[in-house]
């Protein structure tokens, strides 16, 4: 089989693909997933409305956002993500006004469904899916790039938003962000993305079909892959809400409770920078075997208590980073860039799903077993996670066996 180069103008347009996905990754997290962290206080004081309803929205938000995944990457799969992601940018920019004008709770609520809709459309998933739909195996550099720019999305946004909020009040804020997704991301996509999203390059010597979405040989391997992709999910969701309740819980100042969750973000980047330099050295297994083995290692080190809560949060960060390029290049090593854009819909489903209820989950256990017996609980999880990426990496080993014994 010989292989097809892809068309000169992908070749041309790689980097100012690749920098605009990064842009509006940026703004499409700091629009919707980052919001509700800086705003929903005062949406709450200003309204009346419970504070668990105005952080709800963003619940519902990603369960709308799960169940539309697989629809959105069958249609990636078919046309390319130009259209789908500027959907996407279109739901979130109406909803950001839908949200600015809400006069009451369901009207707020309302706005964050429609959020959802740009967030399944238009998050990390759709944005892996569109890279491997134009460079099939190419992708995986490309993926590994982008989350560098996403990695920057809450450290860039909420300043961003907390000045927002001071000058011009949460219901400003939103209008902001709608016109950052209706007059700059929406366009980005229309300008930048091709019509039509060309068949990606194939490799010599590679089976291109998707077994897990053909049939069964795989699909043991796509069902641990989903669990452990959804695992991540919901741990880190819960620590993204809640980390800071449960550093304050240990007795711990809000201030400097703040100071160490800041560590989290400059570990994901500082981790994929360096996955970025070293990738073209290993598969990327190794590199989900890194990200459950850094998260065990740091919320375990939290529930254990020791002192040196830094290196624990380094460990975190570091691990929950990683995870988001094994997200998107994982099934791209496994099952091929045939299929790619369909298989994250399917996948990202069920994440997306516990992402929305990690925040009541979480609650729940604070409210139950405290914060030491939260951090027991997201441990067990977390090392439970590591056997399961144990158990991936061995069924890669027996497909491998069982490839090399039928030739």
């Amino acid at each position: 089989m010989s292989l097809s180069p892809p068309s000169p103008a992908i070749l041309r347009s790689r980097g100012a693909i690749i920098t605009a996905l990064g842009l509006t990754q940026i703004m499409a997290w700091g629009s919707s997933y980052y919001l509700p962290a800086v705003i929903a206080p005062a949406v709450s004081s200003d309204t009346g409305w419970p504070l668990a309803w105005v952080v709800g929205g963003l619940s519902l938000g990603l369960l709308v956002a799960g169940l539309i995944s697989p629809r959105v990457g069958s249609s990636i799969e078919r046309h390319g993500g130009r259209n789908v992601l500027a959907f996407s940018a279109g739901c979130i920019g109406v909803g950001q006004v839908g949200l600015a004008v809400a006069p009451n709770l369901a009207a707020y609520i309302a706005a964050w469904l429609i959020i959802g809709l740009g967030m399944g459309a238009g998050l990390y998933d759709a944005a892996f899916a569109t890279l491997g739909r134009h460079y099939g195996h190419g992708a995986r550099s490309a993926i590994t790039t982008l989350t560098l720019f996403g990695g920057f999305a809450s450290t860039i946004c909420w300043p961003i938003s907390a000045f927002l909020l001071e000058e011009v009040g949460w219901r400003g804020t939103c209008l902001v962000y709608a016109a950052v997704q209706l007059v700059i991301a929406l366009p980005l996509y229309l300008v930048i993305l091709p019509r039509e999203a060309p068949k990606p390059p194939v490799k010599p010597g590679l089976n291109q079909a998707t077994p897990a979405l053909d049939g069964n040989p795989d699909l043991s391997i796509m069902i641990v892959l989903a669990a452990t992709l959804t695992l991540a999910a919901l741990i880190s969701s819960t620590l993204s809400v809640h980390l800071l309740t449960i550093l304050q819980g240990s007795g711990m100042a809000l201030a400097a409770a703040v100071g160490l969750g800041a560590l989290v973000g400059p570990s994901q980047v500082a981790a994929r920078a360096i996955e970025m330099t070293i990738a073209r050295y290993h598969h990327p297994i190794l590199t989900k075997f890194a990200s459950v083995t850094f998260v065990a290692i740091g919320v375990s080190a939290l529930w254990a208590g020791m002192p040196v809560i830094p290196l624990a949060l380094g460990f975190y960060g570091a691990g929950i980073g990683l995870e988001s390029i094994a997200r998107g290049t994982l099934p791209l090593a496994l099952f091929g860039s045939n299929g790619y854009a369909k298989l994250m819909g399917r996948l990202a489903m069920p994440s997306l799903i516990a992402q929305a209820a990690a925040p009541s989950a979480g609650a729940l256990l604070l409210e139950r077993f405290g914060p030491h017996g939260t951090l027991a609980a997201l441990s067990g999880l977390a090392l439970a996670n590591v056997i399961l990426a144990c158990g991936l990496g061995w069924r890669m080993l027996r497909r491998q066996q069982s490839q090399v014994q039928t030739r």
